[in-house]
Order: C-alpha cells, then sequence, then structure tokens
C-alpha cells in the first residue's frame, strides 16, 4: 500500500486478499492430486480422480467469478497507480485474467477441464498403443476449447494464436517468434548438414549400457543435491513425463522417468526439472504474500531449467565435476570411458525422434516443428486425422528421420492434451540464458564456479537478476532489465555455433 491508499480501496484489496487465500486451497487441492495423477495414480482411477480435481479447480474458479471480487479487483486495477510494486503486478494480472475469462461461466469452466482430463487419460492410452485415432478425438475437442476460449475473450488478439501464446508468454507474438525461427533456420539448417558431413566420429556405444533403477534414482539425488535443490522443502519421483509442480511455497516436486538404456535420459531430465524447482523455491517471499507467485511466463521458466541443464550441465567443467560420481554409481558403463569421451558423447548432434532426449543443437527443430503444426491446428487449416503424416513429413523435412510409429511420432508430449501455444517457450527459455549467460559471465567466473561445484554464488546471481522480478516484468522488459538489451536469438546461435563448431572441427 502507498501513503495515498484511501480506505476503500484498502477495502477492495482485502477482499482481493481474502478471495485468493481461499482460491489458492482449492487449487493447492487440485493440483496435489493432479501430482498423483501423473504418479502413482493406479490406471483405471485416473479418469475418476481426475474429475475430482476439475471439481476443485471449478471451485476456485467459481470463487474468482464472485461479483464481489471482481468489483475489488477491478478498483485495484483503476486505481493501480496508488498501489506498491507487487499489488500493482496483482491488480494487473487480475485484469488480464477477467477480461479473458469474463464470459466464460463456471458450468463452461467445469466442461473444459473434463475436456482436458479426458484427454490426457486418452493420450496415456494412445502412447502405450502407439496409435493416435485413440487420441484424435480428444485433440480436436481440446482445438475446439481453445478456440471458444478465444471466442469468449474480452478482447481476442486478432491472430487466433497470439491469444494462446500470451497465456504462457506475454508479450511474445507469433510474429516474434517466426523472426526467431526464420533466424534459426537461416543459421542452424547449414551447420546441421556441416556437421552431418563432419569427419569427427564421436563414441556414443555406452550410454546404452544397462542401468537399475535404483543407481538411478541415486544419480538423480545427487544432481539435485549439486545444483542447490533444498529437500527440506522438496520432493522428487516419477512420472511417464518429467515435470515440476511448484505446490506451495515450502513444497516444490519433480519428476524423473528412467530408461534402464537410457541413463543420461534421466540425468538431463532431473537437471532441467531441478532447473524448474530452484525458481520456485528462490523467488522473493513477497510474492506469495502478494499473490503474485503464478505470474513468472513459460519462456522465463524454461529459461532456467534449459540453463541448468544445458548451458551448465553439458559443460566440459560440469562433466568434470560429476565424472568420478558417474564411474561410481554406473562403474559397468564407465569402466573404458574417459571424461572426454563422455563429454563429447553428451553434446553429440544425431537427429532423432524424442524431443526430450534430443541434442542440444538439434532441439530447436522439434520446437519449429511444433510451432508450425499449432498454428495449423488452431487456424483451422488441418484435418487432426491427417496431423500424424504432416508430424512425419516435417521431421523428415528438418531432420532427414521419419518416425516409424505415432509413440515416437505425434504422440511424444503430453502438451496438447491440455491446449495449444506452450511449445514455443522451451526454444525462447534458450535464448533468454544465453543473453543473461553474456551478462553473467561478465561478473563472476561461471566456469570456475561450476568446476568446484560453487552453486551458492551462481545461484546467487540468478536470485538477484533472473528470478527476483520474473513475476512482476513480461518477458521482454525482464530480459532487458536482466541484460540492458532487447530480445534477440543471436546470443544463443552464435553460441551454438562457437560450441558445436569447435565440437566438429568445422
Amino acid at each position: 500500500m502507498t501513503a495515498k491508499m484511501n480506505a476503500s480501496l484498502e477495502k477492495s484489496l482485502k477482499t482481493v486478499y481474502a478471495t485468493l487465500e481461499e482460491v489458492e486451497r482449492y487449487q493447492h487441492a487440485s493440483r496435489v492430486l493432479g501430482f498423483d495423477q501423473q504418479t502413482i495414480c493406479p490406471p483405471l482411477g485416473m479418469e475418476e480422480q481426475g474429475e475430482t480435481s476439475a471439481f476443485l479447480s471449478n471451485k476456485a474458479f467459481q470463487l474468482s467469478k464472485s461479483k464481489k471480487f471482481i468489483s475489488a479487483a477491478e478498483d485495484l486495477y483503476a486505481n493501480r497507480k496508488f498501489l506498491n510494486e507487487w499489488d500493482r503486478t496483482l491488480a494487473e494480472s487480475l485484469h488480464r485474467d477477467y477480461l479473458r475469462n469474463k464470459n466464460i461461466t463456471p458450468a463452461m469452466d467445469k466442461q473444459f477441464s473434463l475436456v482436458f482430463n479426458k484427454a490426457f487419460v486418452n493420450w496415456l492410452k494412445a502412447k502405450k498403443a502407439a496409435d493416435f485415432s485413440i487420441f484424435a478425438d480428444s485433440l480436436s475437442d481440446v482445438r475446439k476449447v481453445n478456440l471458444k476460449q478465444i471466442a469468449l475473450a474480452e478482447k481476442a488478439m486478432r491472430v487466433p494464436y497470439d491469444n494462446l501464446l500470451d497465456v504462457y508468454e506475454r508479450g511474445m507474438t507469433t510474429k516474434d517468434l517466426t523472426k526467431c525461427f526464420d533466424a534459426c533456420k537461416e543459421r542452424l539448417v547449414p551447420m546441421l548438414q556441416k556437421i552431418q558431413k563432419s569427419k569427427k566420429k564421436i563414441r556414443t556405444d555406452f550410454l546404452s549400457r544397462k542401468v537399475s533403477d535404483e543407481s538411478q534414482r541415486q544419480m538423480a539425488e545427487f544432481l539435485l543435491q549439486t545444483i542447490g535443490f533444498d529437500f527440506k522443502r522438496g520432493a522428487f519421483t516419477t512420472s511417464e513425463h518429467p515435470f515440476t509442480d511448484g505446490l506451495a511455497k515450502d513444497d516444490c516436486r519433480v519428476t524423473t522417468h528412467y530408461h534402464e538404456d537410457m541413463f543420461a535420459s534421466n540425468m538431463f531430465s532431473i537437471i532441467h526439472e531441478g532447473g524448474h524447482a530452484l525458481f520456485e523455491m528462490n523467488q522473493p517471499s513477497e510474492n506469495y504474500a502478494h499473490h503474485i507467485n503464478g505470474c513468472k511466463t513459460l519462456g522465463q521458466h524454461e529459461s532456467v531449467s534449459r540453463f541448468y541443464e544445458n548451458r551448465i550441465g553439458r559443460s566440459r567443467a560440469f562433466v568434470h565435476l560429476i565424472f568420478k560420481k558417474c564411474k561410481e554409481f554406473f562403474p559397468t558403463v564407465f569402466e573404458d570411458v574417459s571424461e572426454k569421451q563422455f563429454y563429447e558423447a553428451l553434446n553429440v548432434v544425431k537427429p532423432s525422434f524424442i524431443r526430450t532426449e534430443a541434442d542440444e543443437f538439434t532441439y530447436t527443430f522439434h520446437i519449429m516443428i511444433r510451432f508450425e503444426i499449432e498454428q495449423m491446428i488452431v487456424n483451422g487449416k488441418v484435418d487432426i486425422q491427417s496431423l500424424p503424416q504432416i508430424w512425419n513429413d516435417k521431421y523428415e523435412e528438418y531432420l532427414g528421420i521419419r518416425p516409424s510409429n505415432d509413440r515416437e511420432g505425434i504422440l511424444q508430449d503430453v502438451h496438447w492434451a491440455s491446449g495449444f501455444g506452450y511449445f514455443p517457450t522451451y526454444s525462447l527459455g534458450n535464448m533468454y540464458n544465453a543473453m543473461y549467460y553474456n551478462r553473467m559471465k561478465q561478473e563472476i567466473d561461471v566456469e570456475d564456479c561450476i568446476l568446484h561445484g560453487d552453486f551458492g554464488t551462481i545461484n546467487g546471481w540468478m536470485k538477484e537478476y533472473v528470478w527476483k522480478y520474473a513475476d512482476r516484468l513480461n518477458s521482454k522488459a525482464w530480459i532487458q532489465k536482466i541484460t540492458g538489451r532487447e530480445f534477440t536469438a543471436d546470443d544463443f546461435l552464435d553460441y551454438i555455433e562457437q560450441k558445436y563448431g569447435e565440437l566438429y572441427g568445422i
């Protein structure tokens, strides 16, 4: 509050706070059930579990639709110049939500949640059977829900896809993304061709050696400890698709997946999700006090997870830091493998089908493909049944490979079960962290910190410059505040060209 706040505005703020505290209780319970659904819930219980979660989520939605709450929230927005920075952020966030959801009734919201829940269940069935037809009708229903949400928005943007992107990455547009991906195509496509023609041969046979789940669990725990994950405020387990959920201020949970013959998959999944968790664990306490802890964008979040996964996790310094532990946990894997061979194997460029297993170089191609298909879906320029064919054609066009079944093709990701607009944030994250890494290395010796396992210094810098303002600024303003520069893909592309040019001698 500011000195100029009058009694009426103070009353509105108290009303908003009281309502949000109740909303967050329902949301917390719903998310706990959602976490359970994706981890230990038995298959036949999933649909009912999802329905209960949707019921609780709808209760929260009903509270946010009360006339008293809306009136108070809009009063805050109209008088936001009298609020402090945190409450002003809250007022602006609630106003955006109000415009987006003004014409959506609680009954509609419940119906939408049930559509997404059924889509998730059918996606699991379809993936297991490697049969897209099981998921097709649900995906069509998800599209209808997204389009209906856009149509009901009070101030919908002219480009349909922009409305969905804005949910995850406010401030960014389809035009921004097209410019970024065009730059990626211009520089990465010819470089991929050079890499594929390179005489450099990287050994990778040991990456498919079998490792027990227990050994992988121990490695996951070690990696989380190494990067600074707080086990008093967090936990980890397994799921079909690795994810992170900041359930509460002191309850952040991450998951991974163990593949017997792909131990590195678990290593980099847990570092990635651990990065998300560090973001949640290190945001300012004021964010919770003022109910703005959910205002950060997905691109901001992905920038951090992929910063730890790639800029740190796949660096020479980090490989050196963990190599002895790798040999300790996986002795049969590393008995004839050098540290240099391990580093090169973790950075090998090899077009592959699965996004989450993709190397750092070709990962951008996976996102470009999804971005192009999502626009086709949202714009209604494609028949849902034809998507597997389109997907496979694009993989052949961009990466020179063609999926042999739907499981390794269009069904590999869970994201579309809950809507469109998420995927581009992964690539945006890479571009953001390339920019702030260049700022960071001007102020601290990042490589030396990694070599000595000094994540206190690295995380301290991230807390002050990257995590502190994320909830209060949109993406473009946030990256400019960190770096003093306008958003660009150039830092990321420069990094990629330098790293892989050196690795492959091109």
